[in-house]
């Protein structure tokens, strides 16, 4: 087996059809492939939709069933399942292009990469407002392809990685992060600390519509929060002792002045930008979200 593509879902049948249709359409490369869906809904909302594609898909459809909503432990049992060399994660709620996971591949072929990311480009509702539009909250970054990237810039809704690389690392996926979310952050961290080479595709997009439940300030700002949680446990994750405690104070001065700067910043600008001011914003609840993190607070992501 050359890939295992792989998708978690949770109650959303009709996003599942759809994308479903979207990776039968998928130029394989001549590559030997399965497909393994992981139903993470104790009701299995899934197996209606999985019923139906599992005889009509192109090539082999392996469902499996994690009872316990938790997103890290439904990925792990997608990892532990997958067969092939390479591993390409997408979610349930995306459309990719119909040559997404050839560039995928090429890219990675290119690179000789570990991990290749691509583009998640948010589709807002018509009725979206100007500074959503104009702040960019829901755009895909653009860089050119081969790019290197961070483990800070990487995420599992759009990428592709070394089953080999995966068996190495502990997991892979942290289940403590299943419920709040970060768990590919934490993942992403231990690859690039074994040395893993991480690198961008440009042309491997794929987009997501943006509900109207996460197209508002609130959602924007939430998110904000969380990033900043995932960040901070994800860089103590690892660290004892006193690398651990100095580690601590430092992260945690460094996101009082932060904030004290994003917070002034967002005052100056939102007269004059509500875009800019909101970004800003967006930064200062990212380092209300660290010091929370550091505090002890878990903001649930994914709680049912």
């Amino acid at each position: 087996m050359d890939l295992s593509l792989c998708l978690c879902t949770f109650r959303r049948p009709a996003l599942l059809d759809t994308l479903l249709a979207d990776l039968a359409r998928q130029d394989r490369l001549g590559l030997a492939c399965e497909l393994i869906v992981v139903d993470n809904d104790p009701q299995q909302s899934a197996a209606a939709v999985l019923e139906t594609w599992r005889t009509a898909f192109p090539f082999e459809l392996r469902p499996l069933h994690v009872p316990e909503p938790n997103i890290a432990l439904a990925r792990n049992a997608a990892v532990q399942a997958a067969r092939g060399e390479f591993i390409v994660f997408i979610d349930d709620d995306e459309q990719p292009s119909d040559t997404w996971l050839a560039e995928l591949i090429r890219a990675q072929r290119s690179a000789q990469a570990d991990v290749v990311i691509g583009p998640v480009e948010g589709r807002l509702p018509p009725d979206a407002p100007d500074w959503m539009i104009q702040g960019g909250f829901f755009a895909a970054p653009s860089m050119p392809t081969g790019t290197r990237l961070r483990y800070t810039q990487a995420y599992s809704g759009n990428c592709l990685l070394r089953a080999a690389m995966l068996a190495k690392l502990r997991g892979p996926f942290d289940p403590a992060f299943g419920v709040t979310g970060g768990s590919d952050t934490m993942l992403f961290r231990d690859a690039e600390l074994a040395g893993a080479t991480i690198v961008w595709s440009e042309e491997a997009r794929v987009s997501e519509e943006v509900p109207p439940s996460r197209a508002n300030l609130q959602w924007i700002l939430r998110r904000g929060y969380r990033g900043g949680q995932s960040f901070i446990r994800s860089d103590l994750a690892r660290r004892q002792g006193l690398d651990r405690a100095g580690r601590t104070l430092w992260l945690g001065l460094r996101a009082v002045a932060q904030l004290l700067i994003a917070g002034l910043l967002a005052v100056a600008c939102l007269p004059f930008s509500r875009a800019r001011g909101i970004r800003w914003l967006r930064t200062a609840y990212a380092q209300l979200g660290k010091l929370g993190a550091l505090m002890g607070h878990r903001y649930l992501e994914y709680a049912v």
